[in-house]
């Protein structure tokens, strides 16, 4: 980076623009910048050549320079609006998080932010990079720290009464709330956003968010069909955005309609004119896993979870679900494998379902302990000795009814009586 600045004209602009190398363009941008000129002309022209900057050094991902730029700008800030400085400390902010790989610095540099803005007394930006850094907390599964950031941000949010932000707010929390497996304050804080965004006007990738959230949240509480209607709403308002979160959205509704054993639509919904903009592996692990389940197949089954690990194990909220209807499916096989025998071994029921022998072993006898039959495991000879369903005796329900008639004749003689004698 040269020492000798440059003036910041257009004409400097245009040089950097022209340029045919991106390191020489940075340079010209940098030198720019050094310019002590604060003109209302300087000013602007640094405005933009601080957003060209951060572009290119996105794109060569140089998120380190990044960082180092935002120290370099701090003088600058002085001299624009606060509402300016905002703009641009988190266009650099996203500019730093297209970068992969940097989850950590991104932290580092939210933190030094916070720090800068306390000093400087710039409240509007300081609850903003909070935000933003329980948000990466989150992702980082530092939760408590998250929760700890939140808590303290939420009351002041809610005292100054920023809606906009409170919606961020409740629906980050509402996220860190499910993340921990805390379903009712998930619940609570997701209608808390909804209650501040009903107030106010929200932009639809944000109303796509609280209705993403929403059917998470009904599909954890098995309620696949109110589930599929948020996850459908979210999918349009991502759709017509072109967000890249659509996909995830069809994935999830592909997975209600999975959950609720209408397995043959997800072919149909796959083929419609929306879903066909989102072909690849999201959809296709979906489809496979549909496949599986229409053929009531846990080989299918066990393929497509293998064959699409990324896209069904590595999702918590698909594998949550998926370990669910594959305990079902290796129930109904196993019950139907097992309806014709009284005593079988248990090596052949194994190979009867292609599944390994301590697998099915470990299944028989958690399916008699939750009494799916009546049924004991033999190990040293190796056999399940399936027994007969007991057939409950109808004289014990009748006598016990009885029994409990005579009593209250007694109990109503009884009160009778004490009238008598009072």
């Amino acid at each position: 980076m040269s020492s000798s600045y440059l003036p910041a004209t257009t004409d400097s602009m245009v040089q950097a623009l022209e340029a045919k190398e991106p390191a020489e363009a940075i340079s010209i941008l940098y030198r720019i910048l050094e310019n002590p000129s604060s003109s209302p002309e300087a000013l602007r022209t640094k405005e933009q050549a601080i957003t060209n900057l951060s572009d290119l050094l996105r794109q060569e991902k140089r998120a380190e320079d990044l960082r180092s730029l935002l120290t370099q700008l701090r003088p600058f800030f002085s001299l624009i609006p606060k509402a300016k400085t905002a703009k641009i400390v988190r266009g650099i902010i996203d500019a730093v998080a297209k970068i992969p790989g940097t989850s950590e610095l991104q932290i580092s540099l939210c933190k030094e932010m916070v720090q800068w803005t306390r000093a400087e007394k710039r409240t509007f930006l300081r609850q903003r990079v909070e935000a933003r850094l329980a948000a990466l907390l989150m992702e980082n599964k530092e939760y408590s720290e998250a929760l700890s950031l939140l808590s303290g941000l939420v009351k002041e949010v809610r005292r100054l009464d920023d809606k906009l932000l409170l919606v961020d707010i409740d629906l980050l929390e509402s996220k860190l709330h499910f993340s921990l497996r805390n379903l009712p304050k998930a619940k609570a804080a997701l209608t808390a956003a909804r209650t501040a965004a009903n107030a106010i006007y929200v932009p639809p990738a944000q109303q796509g968010t609280i209705d993403l959230q929403s059917g998470i949240l009904h599909a954890e509480e098995k309620d696949y069909k109110t589930a599929y209607s948020y996850f459908f709403e979210a999918f349009e308002a991502f759709n017509a955005l072109e967000d890249p979160r659509a996909v995830f959205s069809l994935k999830y509704m592909l997975l209600c309609k999975i959950m609720v054993s209408q397995a043959d639509d997800v072919a149909g919904i796959i083929a419609s004119k929306a879903g066909l903009n989102y072909m690849g592996p999201e959809l296709d692990a979906m489809k496979a896993v549909a496949d599986a389940h229409s053929k009531r197949s846990l080989k299918f089954f066990e393929t497509a979870l293998n064959n699409y690990k990324a896209q069904l194990e590595e999702d918590p909220i698909v594998h949550r679900h998926l370990s669910s209807l594959y305990d079902t499916l290796l129930e109904q096989n196993l019950c139907r494998l097992i309806e014709p025998f009284s005593r079988v071994e248990i090596a052949h029921v194994a190979e009867l379902i292609e599944l390994p022998i301590m697998h099915v072993e470990k299944k028989l006898s958690q399916m008699i302990l939750d009494k799916k039959f009546a049924g004991t495991l033999d190990q040293g000879a190796g056999c399940l000795i399936i027994f007969d369903d007991p057939k409950t005796d109808a004289i014990f329900p009748a006598t016990l009814e009885t029994i409990a008639n005579i009593g209250k004749v007694v109990d109503s003689l009884y009160l009778r009586s004490a009238k008598i004698m009072a």
